[in-house]
């Protein structure tokens, strides 16, 4: 599964994308037929000013997730969290069918 990170109007360090490629690599074992994740992380005006946007590409349709948070760390855990559910469920609906 490929992940592509980009950050919007800053630099990411490199202990932010090895966190990001370890906590999001492990979304490939809910679903066997992810084409690719894209991560955006972006800086916001109000508190909670970490936003993360975490888009799976998948056979069908894409499941997109966008979570803010104090810190892009925390806001990555609960965009994965609620990921599992999303691809979880997809992949009933696809045997489904």
């Amino acid at each position: 599964m490929e992940i592509r990170v980009q950050s919007v109007k800053f630099d990411a360090d490199q202990k932010l994308l090895d966190f990001i490629d370890k906590k999001v690599g492990k979304i490939s074992k809910f679903y066997d037929a992810i084409v690719r994740t894209e991560v955006v992380l972006s800086l916001l005006p109000d508190i909670h000013n970490k936003s993360v946007k975490i888009r799976v590409v998948i056979p069908g349709n894409d499941i997109m997730v966008e979570k803010n948070a104090d810190t892009f760390e925390d806001a990555v855990v609960d965009c994965v969290d609620v990921l599992k559910d999303q691809l979880v469920s997809a992949k009933e609906k696809a045997r489904n069918k």
